[in-house]
């Protein structure tokens, strides 16, 4: 299986001796989910983007800085991207940005929260099993780090995750788009340097609980294999 991921961000200059780029974030977690898997990474915040949709078998975005809301050329030409996909049955996986920008290019909105930024490692429950979520879990904890999230659906998306914090944490939308508001290709060590290069725009209250949560073990290397099995099963029909 070719897989295309598209890198909608770089991991900050100064973290990046300790942490590299987010292409070996997602090097490292897929290589111990399935090592078969052939990786092809586009920056797309860059303008670098695959030829046509048929490249790949599958693809999948990191997060971003960015908003989905913002009016650059590489978001309107991702979105373009992103809905050829959808149309053409090509399965894809939204990553926080991703998850963002499913949502909106389908018809739905995405803004700040109310609640401020989301850090840290957050526990959602799974409100709908699939057959592809594999190993079964009923509870997931996995580090987030967003301050926008996804408030009104897009016609036909089902809940698949859902906290307090995140009402819409994982959607299904058609037969071939999930998207998910976490990071599982995120260690908590990242998730911890870029939330105190963040203190100073996190309120107090949420970088308190934020770093306390992450004394928990995520799951995020479970999460990227029901992932997996979900575009496997796409791929298979």
């Amino acid at each position: 299986m070719k897989l295309g991921i598209l890198l909608c961000d770089h991991v900050q200059p100064a973290l990046q001796e300790e942490f590299t780029d987010l292409d070996h974030m997602f090097t490292q977690l897929l290589s111990q989910c399935d090592s078969a898997i052939e990786l092809h990474y586009y920056w797309v915040v860059d303008g670098e983007f695959p030829d046509n949709i048929d490249v790949c078998d599958a693809y999948m975005t990191s997060g971003s800085k960015a908003s989905v809301n913002d009016d650059l050329p590489w978001i309107t030409r991702l979105e373009r991207f992103v809905w050829q996909l959808f149309v053409g049955g090509k399965p894809f996986v939204g990553i926080c940005f991703g998850h963002q920008l499913i949502a909106k290019i389908l018809g739905g909105k995405v803004a700040y929260s109310a609640k401020g930024w989301g850090v840290g490692v957050a526990t959602t429950k799974v409100h709908c099993h699939k057959p592809w979520m594999q190993p079964h879990k009923d509870q997931i904890k996995l580090v987030v780090s967003h301050q926008e999230q996804v408030e009104q659906l897009p016609a036909d998306a089902e809940v698949l995750m859902a906290n307090d914090f995140c009402p819409y944490a994982m959607i299904q939308v058609g037969n071939n788009f999930i998207g998910l508001q976490g990071h599982p290709e995120f260690s908590r060590a990242y998730a911890k340097a870029i939330m105190q290069s963040r203190k100073a725009i996190i309120a107090e209250k949420n970088f308190t609980q934020g770093l306390q949560s992450l004394s928990q073990q995520g799951d995020g290397e479970l999460v990227m294999r029901w992932l997996i099995n979900f575009i496997q099963q796409v791929i298979a029909r």
